[in-house]
């Protein structure tokens, strides 16, 4: 089992919930809104979680949607995933979108997405001339075929 680290989690709202796992081994803690909200098929919101993170150095937040809303509503994350940088500690707020066909009611409390926490490699950009050839090359959008 791999190291764990401790991430500080500020309430920024009374009605903010501290994110927690639904089950032990789940990759994502539940993020939940501190307000009540109804989206029109097509709308987007920025729906608040009243919490900020202290995201260290060398890790990233990412807010991803959570999949049974995705199936039952469509509903997903405009900007999917969210990225919380390690510098930013301000309020963590999640832009969603509702693709399908009916309007969908959110409480207080309600959980909207998941969070992340993703230990970066270092990395370095590095310009060359030409890339090593691969066996995918350029092929790109559908070049796999279905």
């Amino acid at each position: 089992m791999s190291e764990s680290i401790s991430i500080p989690i500020q309430k920024l709202s009374p009605d903010a919930i501290i994110p927690v796992r639904a089950k032990p081994n789940d990759a994502g803690f539940d993020l939940s809104t501190i307000e009540d909200f109804k989206m029109a098929p097509g709308e987007r919101y920025l729906a608040s979680t009243g919490l900020a993170l202290a995201i260290p150095p060398g890790y990233v937040g990412q807010v991803c949607p959570r999949s049974g809303l995705a199936l039952k509503y469509g509903l997903t994350i405009v900007n999917s995933p969210g990225i919380i940088d390690a510098d930013y500690t301000g309020i963590v707020k999640v832009i969603l979108l509702n693709t399908g066909t009916i309007p969908i009611e959110f409480k207080k409390g309600d959980r909207i997405a998941q969070l992340l926490i993703i230990k970066l490699a270092p990395t370095v950009l590095k310009e060359v001339s030409n890339l090593d050839e691969t066996a995918r090359g350029t092929g790109g959008f559908g070049s796999t075929g279905m």
